[in-house]
């Protein structure tokens, strides 16, 4: 697949696509800093009392589409208004860091109104475990409910665990299918393994079925569906402009990680590593290794990332524009990351500081703002505003 072809027109109006990122020049260290913004943006509440949303994807006449990790996905009004569970989604392995997690609106949603989810999938009858498994669905013209639905992908093996489910989406230009897999926690050799899908990035056609290019589709004894290997627990995922694939990761305790996964590549974990067992202790053999990835940005200590979006719009001012945005659960910031046109990190400033809300979700909705949910029992979802 090629992954450097202009990005269709139809993939604007999804929040992670067509991203036209500029060279940003500056002088500063590749520190992390805190700097104000001046556009000084405001935090604006969409919609209240969303039961810790996961995820939210764009529809027509400023509709949004949210998962809530229990097992529900809402349709909130462009005035806010929280709709009805809608009927139609699968069971549910709740649970820990389980639940309906990632979706995604199909490029062509405009036309098939097709929609993709991940969630965390109970073994069948008379049997334990749980893994994170890639459903299709059209969503009803009345917005009431999920049709035609189909699991086309489920990681495999099963495991008894409520920890590492991963599960971002995004789609490429061609059409195809990524996910992010963790590798649930206990399971974390298996990451450097490819004879299961736990920690690993998988590419698979809207269908489920194995693109001919994938980079193991034809060694033996590895799964046809994984592109990269050695992922610990991925929950962020984009498409920067040039049509490649972004992630970032959870490290242990540091060690956070940004990544851009690349066909048959492995990224390390658990032999290298930033980060360091919780209460201390070295994990693996180091920071790098021959035939591992280096991360192309890290977190020390951990900002437990989740969300990934690149900006497109100059709804903030020049300056923001091609910035990376990356959600912290355990600070509640907004880092805005800066990139040169190679795509080394630059520098890194923090927003909202001591808001106290864990942020799981960031994109760009079609109208070129920033959108948030925040992961709580008593979540919302909102938008960044620019300043006057």
């Amino acid at each position: 697949m090629n992954l450097y072809r202009k990005v269709p027109p139809a993939l604007v109006y999804k929040a992670q696509t067509a991203i036209f990122l500029v060279a940003i020049a500056c002088h500063g260290t590749v520190a992390a800093q805190n700097r104000s913004s001046s556009t000084a943006p405001t935090l604006v509440p969409v919609a209240t009392g969303l039961v810790n949303p996961w995820a939210v994807a764009f529809l027509p006449e400023g509709q949004f589409l949210v998962t809530e990790r229990p097992g529900r996905m809402r349709v909130v009004s462009a005035s806010g208004q929280v709709g009805p569970a809608l009927a139609g989604v699968p069971p549910v392995a709740t649970g820990g860091q389980g639940g309906l997690l990632d979706v995604i609106t199909d490029a062509d949603f405009a036309r098939n109104r097709r929609i993709y989810f991940c969630f965390s999938e109970p073994a069948g009858a008379g049997a334990t475990g749980n893994s994170t498994a890639l459903a299709r669905a059209t969503l009803a013209t009345d917005g009431r409910s999920l049709q035609e639905v189909r699991v086309i992908f489920s990681q495999q093996p099963k495991v008894s665990s409520s920890l590492h489910f991963g599960c971002r989406i995004v789609q490429a230009p061609d059409g195809n299918l990524f996910m992010t897999l963790g590798e649930r926690y206990q399971r974390m050799s298996d990451a450097q393994k490819l004879d299961n899908h736990h920690g690993k990035v998988v590419r698979i056609s809207p269908d489920g079925a194995i693109p001919p290019d994938n980079p193991f589709r034809s060694r033996a004894g590895a799964l046809p569906e994984i592109w990269s290997y050695g992922h610990r627990n991925p929950q962020g995922a984009t498409l920067s402009p040039d049509g490649k694939l972004w992630t970032h990761e959870h490290g242990p305790q540091g060690g956070d990680e940004i990544n851009l996964p690349q066909a048959g590549r492995n990224y390390g974990w658990p032999v290298v590593t930033f980060g360091e067992n919780y209460g201390g202790g070295k994990i693996g053999e180091g920071t790098a290794k021959a035939g591992m990835e280096p991360p192309l940005h890290t977190w020390v200590p951990s900002i437990a990332p989740s969300g990934m979006a690149f900006l497109t719009s100059t709804r903030y001012g020049a300056a923001w524009q091609g910035s990376l945005f990356v959600g912290s659960l355990k600070f509640g910031t907004l880092h805005r990351l800066e990139m040169d046109g190679a795509g080394k990190v630059l520098r890194e400033e923090k927003l909202l500081e001591g808001s106290g809300e864990r942020l799981r979700d960031v994109r760009q909705g079609p109208d070129g703002l920033l959108y948030l949910v925040t992961d709580s029992p008593q979540g919302r979802l909102m938008r960044l505003q620019p300043g006057g």
